[in-house]
């Protein structure tokens, strides 16, 4: 990712007569536990523009995925169709109605939250058994800890 990201912004730079970065801090990912939760995440993605305040609705940013995946454009033109989308429905106009329903419905207590974590964290998105098993594939104990370093035991 360092690398695509850094030929990217050579190339826009070079094509725009610019410099600098195109995108703030580094790039960041969290391996996801199932469907639901990439559904939860594809989500949060199509949505922060409107809770940035750039646009009222998701299909009014352009460079989001919301449009096609809402069935407001065309086919979907250098995009990878998910199989949790796929899932949503049997035809196009099946998916893009659950789409945008799954979209404009109520957002569980905790997703954002769970989500934005792992995210800034860098840690997994899923529940402490998706963590035990990612733990026993990897080698490594995968935990969610706060921010910070482990305050000491006193003794008694």
């Amino acid at each position: 990712m360092k690398r695509l990201a850094g030929r990217q912004t050579r190339f826009v730079n070079r094509q725009e007569s610019r410099t600098g970065t195109l995108w703030e801090g580094r790039y960041k990912s969290s391996p996801i536990q199932t469907d639901t939760y990439l559904l939860a995440c594809s989500r949060y993605i199509e949505l922060n523009p409107v809770r940035a305040r750039m646009v009222e609705r998701p299909e009014s940013y352009k460079w989001s995925s919301y449009r096609q995946h809402a069935g407001m454009e065309g086919e979907f033109s250098g995009l990878d169709i998910d199989p949790c989308y796929l899932g949503l429905g049997i035809s196009d106009s099946d998916r893009a109605e659950r789409y945008r329903e799954f979209v404009r419905s109520a957002i569980p207590v905790g997703e954002w939250e769970l989500i934005r974590e792992a995210l800034q964290r860098g840690q997994l998105t899923g529940n402490d058994r998706f963590a035990d098993e990612v733990e026993a594939i990897i080698g490594r104990r995968v935990m969610n800890r706060k921010q910070g370093r482990p305050r000491k035991e006193t003794e008694k």
